[in-house]
Parts: structure tokens; C-alpha cells; sequence
């Protein structure tokens, strides 16, 4: 049995990201949200295009007013006015000023701007009352950014921001990353779905859902292959399917060492490489995860999860969105999970055998993290329990309490909530 960070190491480097060649494709800016950026991007545009105002006010040559003040104004000439998205048709000179608004481009000979609240308009001069400082409130060409650098680089994932920059790049096609795509077998003979009516010891299959959710939100395409009967020649054909299929497969249930747990032998009729078997983690401990190759030579992740719908989740938080975000092109320092110090709000409590993974709410509270565990009890199969999970409290081995106030580590699988 592996420890966590054995079992962490072992499945990363298990993990080869999407190929930069042969695994991206071309799409419009309009259908890049949340997709990775595959290719560095440069622009033929400055930023800004041109010099421009950040205030509205007047554009002034530096040299006519660096000595005014209130009680002796430099008087200026208005000769044009400049709204932002005008062409300026006049040069600033000596005694001369323009008035001019945000964003607005700057007139030749002016080299700075004076905020209107620092000016006195009088018909067609002002008065300037303040001295500036040299260049106030211009913003220069290229300041921001110079024609032909790198921009935005690849193994980024394309948020508001990044979206807003390739617009104002002019960059409406861009190569990404393709979406890895994840199949997911849920196993056993007491499953049916959620419009079937329960018989006395059949459970709703809610993993298949849970897990083509989780992910979706980390960038895949689920690939949902339904529910597989405890029937190895059934379960071997789907598991099959799903190699030829998919970059990664999810299946739940069947990896333990039951009676009818048969995913193990069928992996390996199937020249599956193992690199984890078991994990000392709390809940997760069956935790399976092999290597195989497909008919296309691509190495398949194969993730053999418990069924406990908590177990599900705390595995795929742990160990499987690592994996994912790896294979996806995603950066390196972008892959493991978020761990940050919160105050617990109850007493902790753990065996202190295995790491133990403990759900509920990360808060945030005038800039201090706090824990609220989940009520009704930490059992692997009290899925009610999970619902508004933000984080998961961290117990490593040999801890088996963190009194109420203490510092615990804790795994954000969310947005922490605001008090």
C-alpha cells in the first residue's frame, strides 16, 4: 500500500500530456472559454496603439506649464477638441492646449495632460492652476505591450481575461489543446438509474453523474458508458470499448477484493501495467490506477475507483484531477491540487492509520480560512453529506485529533465561502 504522495508521484509520472503537434486544433476566439492555449501567441500591434490620455483634460506641452500654479496660471489657447476614437488635426504649439478625454489620442506636440479638475476653462483658453508632473497622465505607445514579444504563452487556460487580450489582439482563430476525453463505467449488479424504480437492495447510480460533472469541469469531454452488470465477460467488453475510446477511464466499484470485484483480472487480460493498487487514504484506500495501450499506441489512463460515492469524489479530488490537468497541456505549476491553513470550527478526529480526507466548508472570514466540517457523519457512503463541499480537511498519519481552532491543512476543492 502506497502512501499519498507515492501514490501522486507515481500516477503523474504515469500521465503524457496531449501531444503540442498532434493533439490541438484551430477554433474561434468565441469558443475559446476555458480551453488551453497550445501555441505562444504574439501580436503585430502595439499597446497602446498610440499615445493616449488616462484622464480627461487637457493636452499640454510639459514646457508651457511646469511653472503655473493657482496664483499665477499658465493661459492656454484651445485649439481642438479631442473625444476618445478622433483623429487630431491640429499640432499643440506654444501657448496652446487641447481639450482631450480618456482614451483619446494625443495631438502632436503635447507631451502631457492636465486633469480638467486642476484647470479653469474660460470660452476658448484655460487657465492651468497646477504645475504636473513631466508625461502625467499619458500613456505611451507599446507601453503595455511592444509589437512582435511573446503575449500569451501555451499550457495557459483561456479565462476573461486571457479572452480579453486576444480580442484586443486581434486574434480571432487560435490552436489549443483538444479536450481529453474521459470515459466512466459505473459496476454492479444493485445499480439503476435515476428514472428506474428502486427494488429493495438496488442503490441509484449517482457516480455517473457526480464523475461526467467533475470532468467536464476540469476540461474533458465525459464519456458516459453506463452501467456494467457484475458479468466479466460484459464488464471485459466495456472496459475494451472504453480503451479504444478515451485518454483516461473512471470506472466505480468492482476494484476491492470481493467476490465480484473482477476489474483487477480483466486489466490484466488485458496487458494492463499496475502503479497502484491500494493507498493509505481515508476514505479511498482501493484506489487502482494502470496504464494500458490502445489500438492507436496512445497510453490510456485507467483509474479503478471505489464505489462510496465520497470515496469517489475525495479519490478524484486527490488523485485524478492531477492527472487530468497534466494530460490536458496545462502548465506544470498549474497541476496538483490547492492546499491552504485554515482554523477548524470543530474537533477533527481520524484513526491515524491512514491519511485521512475530512469534507465541509472552507470559509473565508475578514482574510482567515476557517473549516466547517459536514454534518451527518463521515462515512464514505453518505453521499447527502457531500453536498456544498468546498474543501477537505487533511489528518496525516499518526494525527488522530486537531482541537477545535487549530491550524489544519486543507484541500480546496471549491470556492471558499465568504462570511
Amino acid at each position: 500500500m502506497q502512501s499519498v504522495k507515492q501514490a501522486e508521484s507515481i500516477i503523474l509520472d504515469s500521465v503524457q500530456p496531449l501531444d503540442q503537434k498532434l493533439d490541438t486544433e484551430v477554433i474561434e476566439l468565441s469558443a475559446a472559454t476555458g480551453r488551453i492555449l497550445a501555441n505562444p501567441v504574439k501580436s503585430e500591434l502595439d499597446f497602446p496603439h498610440w499615445d493616449n490620455s488616462a484622464m480627461d483634460g487637457y493636452a499640454v506641452r510639459y514646457c508651457d506649464v511646469q511653472s503655473c500654479s493657482a496664483q499665477q496660471p499658465a493661459v492656454l489657447e484651445i485649439i481642438e477638441e479631442i473625444p476618445a476614437g478622433y483623429q487630431p488635426q491640429h499640432t499643440v504649439e506654444q501657448g496652446q492646449a487641447a481639450r482631450i478625454f480618456t482614451g483619446a489620442c494625443l495631438p502632436k506636440g503635447a507631451d502631457t495632460v492636465i486633469m480638467q479638475e486642476q484647470a479653469q476653462r474660460e470660452q476658448n483658453r484655460v487657465l492651468i492652476l497646477e504645475a504636473p508632473e513631466p508625461h502625467a497622465f499619458v500613456r505611451r505607445r507599446a507601453s503595455f505591450y511592444q509589437a512582435g514579444m511573446p503575449l500569451l504563452e501555451p499550457g495557459i487556460t483561456l479565462n476573461a481575461p486571457e479572452i480579453a487580450v486576444l480580442a484586443a489582439a486581434q486574434c480571432t482563430q487560435l490552436r489549443v489543446y483538444r479536450r481529453p476525453r474521459v470515459a466512466i463505467i459505473s459496476t454492479g449488479n444493485e445499480l439503476v438509474t435515476p428514472d428506474q424504480p428502486l427494488q429493495p437492495g438496488q442503490i441509484v447510480d449517482s457516480n455517473q453523474y457526480a464523475l461526467a460533472t467533475f470532468v467536464a469541469q476540469m476540461g474533458g469531454v465525459p464519456v458516459p458508458l453506463g452501467i456494467v452488470p457484475d458479468q466479466p465477460d460484459v464488464l471485459r467488453e466495456k472496459i475494451t470499448q472504453a480503451i479504444a475510446t478515451a485518454d483516461v477511464v473512471l470506472s466505480t466499484g468492482g476494484v476491492s477484493v470481493g467476490d465480484y470485484d473482477y476489474v483487477e483480472q480483466i486489466l490484466t487480460s488485458l496487458g494492463a501495467q499496475f502503479q497502484v493498487r491500494s493507498v493509505a487514504v481515508k476514505p479511498g484506500k482501493p484506489l487502482t490506477m494502470a496504464t494500458l495501450s490502445s489500438s492507436s499506441e496512445r497510453c490510456v489512463l485507467y483509474f479503478g475507483l471505489p464505489g462510496n460515492p465520497a470515496a469517489t469524489l475525495v479519490t478524484c479530488w486527490r488523485f485524478v484531477q492531477p492527472a487530468i490537468l497534466k494530460l490536458s497541456g496545462l502548465a506544470r505549476e498549474s497541476w496538483g491540487p490547492t492546499f491552504v491553513q485554515a482554523q477548524t470550527c470543530q474537533e477533527l478526529r481520524s484513526g491515524g492509520k491512514r491519511e485521512t480526507y475530512l469534507w465541509g466548508q472552507l470559509k473565508l472570514n475578514a482574510g482567515v480560512y476557517q473549516f466547517q466540517l459536514a454534518g451527518g457523519g463521515h462515512n464514505s457512503g453518505n453521499l447527502i453529506s457531500l453536498a456544498q463541499t468546498t474543501g477537505l480537511a487533511v489528518l496525516p498519519v499518526g494525527e488522530t485529533v486537531v482541537p477545535v481552532g487549530e491550524s489544519v491543512q486543507v484541500l480546496q476543492v471549491g470556492s471558499p465561502i465568504n462570511s
